[in-house]
């Protein structure tokens, strides 16, 4: 199977990839465009894909995947905070911005039975393989 990323931000994998790796500025972030991109592990096993997405301090709840056309898209959108008046920030260094990640995946994936959950900030995710048709020998008696 071929896992293939798309990057809904339409510069070449050079200009991403300095992006992505420059400080955590506003010039960056937005740059480049108001979503990011979580960073991502994919293993392989004999039963199917294992996606890894780093992803702490979000709820389970506000994550969206869809499956559609060969095309599993994993996104977060950030939700606007309310503002308080007894309880004033004064610094803020965490950062939830919305992100979102496409993979192509091709027919080897049982689509119908890919499984997810959220544990320790990491959003898991379980792409099992399709069972392949195997034809038994079947012995044939002479009459």
């Amino acid at each position: 199977m071929t896992i293939v990323k798309h990057n809904p931000v339409a510069f070449s994998n050079l200009f991403d990839e300095l992006l992505n790796n420059f400080p955590a500025t506003n010039w960056g972030k937005d740059f480049a465009n108001s979503w990011s991109v979580a960073p991502v592990n994919i293993h392989e096993t004999n039963e199917g894909y294992h996606i890894e997405l780093n992803a702490p301090g979000r709820n389970k709840e506000d994550f969206k995947i869809n499956v559609e056309n060969g095309l599993l898209t994993i996104s977060f959108e950030k939700k606007e905070e309310t503002e308080n008046k007894d309880y004033k920030t004064v610094r803020r260094e965490f950062s939830f911005e919305s992100f979102k990640r496409s993979f192509s995946i091709d027919e080897k994936v049982n689509a119908d039975a890919i499984q997810a959950k959220y544990e320790n900030g990491v959003l898991k995710l379980y792409l099992p393989k399709k069972e392949e048709v195997k034809i038994a020998p079947k012995q044939i008696t002479i009459l």
